[in-house]
């Protein structure tokens, strides 16, 4: 429901500063007929009854006038009081605050109401939040039935309220649909509001008998406190269904407001609008983090995004993604890094670089309609083959709609292009649903990987994870490397490849050009076991083929490429019995022979 608030409403009078306005009234609409009054009881008293009939008129219309502005602060469903009415109480509540004492608001949303409203029917969900109504009302004017938690609960916090504040403050309103809100001015602390929300959505969940059914509601609550939380009424309600949003989200029954949950604060805010801007300067850059196997192959670079905010220095990935995500500015910021990392692809091709680009996708992406068309048009466009581009996925995509997220990766993988689930051993997918997923690599989070050392544990899930991809015919690349122990033990568990502090940093494309060219290998890696033919869409010209172009001569200062194994020497005993006559006897004694292969971490480990 739209909660932006329109004019200051104003509260209809009542009581003795009702019956003074009345009056006033009445003098005011009056007043220009007392000389013709006058008049006409000098020479024609006979008259003077008429002159009632106007005065009705003024008196009709200011209780006309009265009822509609009480109509506006009214819900007419549960006659409780609505939004407005709310904000108004706010503000007074906020004015009238003693020092050391705040004013909280709770936010209650019934769960699932609307499938209960459409399964009895509109009447009766409107019986039902009736009594709802009536129900907290009574809830917070008594306390509650004796012996309820909602009892027990208010009468702790009403313990520790000033006198005028106890008993009769709380108000109770309807927010619009099945959402209630509870003002509660003079609380103690945000902890003592969360003690009061538990209790209410305690009493709210009793069990309600309707029209022959015995019902049973739950609710999920946001509070607010000012001014821990807010600075005026209007922000008060805004962030108390901002944190009721999240206990929705995090499924919790209540939260307190919680900044760094609100995507509007000012600070995120300018960040977003300085974001958009970014992208349209190209601001935010690509770094390309190389990932390589064991024998010095370089099998691909992720490309990580990097935002020097002019004025305020770096901003962390985590934080300018996720607010992109959650404003529905994802899409536009996916294809920014697509057009460059493939842009990128098409330059290091020029240069004789035969190397695959890993970009990470949000799940939003792939789910969005026309998703893999997109993609074949950055490579159509760059004249790209689909295999050197590969695309990361997490294993939240799995939870979203598995189905529609198969579909769309499975038409991109007929084009050819390259799947990888990241982050792996960090979500909540299952076997199946990973089984179904047309990826060819796995990576193993380095949450696992950089603990695997010191931690048992930890080793035996990466060691698992190893065996389950090679199963299912997965690649397995490991994230975090940044010691040599690790890099051993991940050798000898089988993995394929490693990427992490201990190959490179991320590096900008000058820097991550100048790496390749010193270990860039011959043959191009294979790097996914699950093969596919590249397969263009039949709406999409195909890419013509490139001719092949001649690699730069390496410099001589530059150290030479590691080679893929190391040639095969035969030790000394062997070569001696080879140059033995023909006939002679060879003594028996032991002879070793070094396992084709075998290389030293020195020869091993890439430059």
């Amino acid at each position: 429901m739209d909660r932006t608030t329109g004019g200051a409403p104003t509260r209809p009078p009542h009581g003795v500063a009702g019956a003074v306005l009345l009056l006033g009234v009445l003098l005011a609409g009056a007043a220009p007929l007392i000389p013709l009054a006058v008049l006409v009881y000098r020479y024609e008293p006979e008259l003077l009854p008429l002159f009632a009939v106007p005065l009705a008129v003024l008196v009709a219309a200011w209780r006309i006038a009265r009822d509609r502005a009480r109509d506006q602060l009214t819900d007419p469903l549960t006659d409780l009081p609505n939004r407005q009415a709310l904000l108004l109480a706010a503000q007074e509540a906020i004015a009238e605050r003693e020092e050391g004492y705040s004013v909280g608001l709770i936010l209650l949303d019934l769960d699932r109401f609307r499938s209960l409203n459409d399964t009895l029917g509109h009447t009766a969900g409107d019986r039902l939040l009736v009594h709802i109504a009536r129900r907290l009302h009574r809830a917070l004017r008594s306390g509650g039935p004796a012996g309820s938690a909602t009892r027990e609960s208010i009468d702790d916090v009403f313990a520790g309220l000033p006198r005028h504040y106890r008993r009769g403050r709380p108000m109770v309103a309807r927010m619009g649909g099945d959402e209630f809100a509870v003002l509660l001015p003079g609380i103690n602390c945000p902890e003592s509001l969360e003690r009061v929300a538990k209790a209410l959505i305690a009493e709210l969940a009793a069990p309600i008998r309707l029209d022959g059914l015995l019902l049973v509601l739950e609710a999920t609550a946001g509070v607010c406190v000012y001014p821990q939380h807010a600075q005026d009424a209007e922000s008060l309600l805004r962030r108390a269904d901002v944190a009721m949003g999240h206990a929705q989200r995090e499924c919790s029954g209540v939260a307190q407001y919680d900044e760094t949950q609100d995507a509007d604060t000012p600070y995120r805010i300018g960040l977003l609008g300085d974001l958009r801007r970014a992208l349209e300067t190209g601001e935010v850059q690509l770094h390309y983090q190389p990932k390589v196997a064991f024998d010095g192959r370089v099998v691909g670079l992720e490309a990580l995004l990097r935002w020097e905010r002019p004025g305020q220095g770096r901003v962390s990935p985590d934080e300018f993604v996720g607010l992109a995500e959650s404003s529905g500015l994802m899409p536009r910021l996916t294809d920014y890094v697509l057009e460059a990392a493939v842009g990128q692809l098409a330059y290091w091709r020029d240069l004789g670089l035969q190397v695959q680009v890993a970009v990470n996708v949000s799940p939003r992406d792939v789910l969005n309609p026309g998703f893999a068309q997109r993609v074949a048009g950055h490579l159509v466009r760059h004249q790209v083959p689909a295999h050197a581009l590969q695309l990361e996925i997490t294993e939240r995509l799995l939870l979203d709609d598995s189905r529609r997220a198969a579909d769309t990766l499975a038409e991109l993988r007929g084009y050819g292009v390259g799947m990888s689930l990241d982050d792996f051993g960090t979500g909540h997918s299952s076997l199946v649903r990973l089984r179904s997923l047309p990826v060819g690599e796995l990576k193993i989070d380095r949450s696992f990987v950089s603990r695997m050392v010191a931690d048992d544990h930890d080793a035996a899930v990466v060691r698992c994870s190893v065996e389950l991809a090679h199963s299912l015919g997965l690649t397995v690349v490991a994230e975090g490397v940044e010691d040599d122990e690790t890099w051993e033990r991940l050798h000898c568990m089988g993995v394929d490849a490693v990427q992490g502090w201990l190959v490179s940093a991320a590096l900008p494309a000058e820097q991550a050009t100048a790496w390749l060219r010193v270990h860039r290998t011959t043959t191009a890696p294979t790097v996914e076991r699950l093969g596919a033919p590249p397969k263009l869409p039949s709406i999409i010209k195909p890419v013509p083929q490139q001719p092949a172009v001649k690699p730069a001569a390496q410099p001589a200062t530059l150290p030479p490429a590691l080679p893929p194994t190391l040639p095969r020497v035969l030790p000394p005993t062997v070569q001696a019995v080879q140059a033995m006559p023909a006939g002679q006897p060879v003594p028996a004694a032991p002879v070793e022979i070094k396992a084709p292969g075998a290389q030293t971490w020195a020869r091993t480990r890439p430059q």
